[in-house]
């Protein structure tokens, strides 16, 4: 079954800066942790321990938070501080991390296939650290779409509702519906205007591909923005198998921007901080 969860992690996060002109903006803090890590638990959470991350300039973070940091480790050694570092050391613990750069910035569908060197031929997730997925209610956003690949061993991409005039944000299905919360795709759209869109159905940042995307991906062309766009290639996975959307359980918060950044870290602090102390 599914073992590698990739998490494209080379961009620039240009929305937030001056804060991401140093600092990788998936290490950007809701409360006391940083976006990835976040990640990385609920990819733990769906069984999924060999985490792939395609990293870039200035990222070194990234590498340096899933590590162990003796200095910093000894200092507090025996003192109540020990405690805030339970949670990333149980990751270093069950986890094992590989990384592989994304040279030039080409777009999603160009990262993903830039970590095909650490998945290889097999099914994999895909969780983009800037949509924060939280399920307090339950299981995950990957543990679900995890229990659909073994039903259905296909493509899957995690959907929600968005206002029509924002459609021109996201990835847009539109489908068969199989029941209320799946639908079979048949046309994806990258970031079409509101008065294009297929639907408001939204692509969100979680994905379960299987290992025929990566050619797919290398025989698609640039598309919206000169980009290799990952929608163009599942297209093409849709028209020649299938390729279904889930309207998950959970709330997301879009962090990539700082309207949603804010939300999240009210979310977190209120509803999993709080409780914890």
């Amino acid at each position: 079954m599914i073992k590698k969860c990739l998490f494209p992690a080379a961009g620039y996060g240009t929305r937030f800066l001056p804060a991401t002109k140093a600092m990788p903006k998936e290490m950007l803090p809701v409360v006391n942790k940083p976006l990835i890590q976040y990640g990385v638990e609920e990819a733990l959470e769906a069984g999924l321990k060999e985490i792939a991350i395609v990293t870039g300039r200035n990222k070194r973070a990234i590498e340096d938070h899933f590590d162990i940091s003796y200095e910093m480790e000894q200092q507090i050694l025996g003192t109540d501080k020990e405690e805030y570092l339970k949670g990333v050391r149980s990751l270093i613990d069950s986890c094992t991390f590989s990384y592989t750069r994304q040279i030039q910035m080409k777009g999603l569908g160009h990262a993903i296939l830039t970590g095909r060197t650490l998945i290889g031929d097999e099914a994999f997730a895909v969780v983009l650290a800037d949509d924060l997925c939280i399920n307090p209610e339950g299981d995950g956003v990957l543990q679900q779409m995890i229990k659909l690949y073994k039903q259905f061993r296909c493509s899957i991409v995690a959907i929600q509702e968005v206002p029509k005039e924002d459609t021109a944000k996201y990835g847009v299905i539109a489908g068969e519906m199989i029941r209320e919360d799946i639908y079979r795709v048949h046309s994806m759209v990258e970031k079409p205007k509101p008065e294009d869109a297929p639907s408001n159905l939204a692509i969100i940042g979680r994905y379960i591909l299987t290992p025929d995307i990566f050619d797919l991906i290398a025989q698609t062309e640039p598309g919206k923005g000169g980009e290799i766009q990952i929608t163009d290639a599942l297209m093409k996975q849709a028209q020649d198998g299938c390729v279904l959307a889930y309207k998950f359980k959970g709330q997301r918060f879009d962090c990539g921007s700082v309207e949603g950044y804010i939300d999240a870290t009210n979310f977190c602090y209120e509803n999993l901080y709080k409780e914890g102390q």
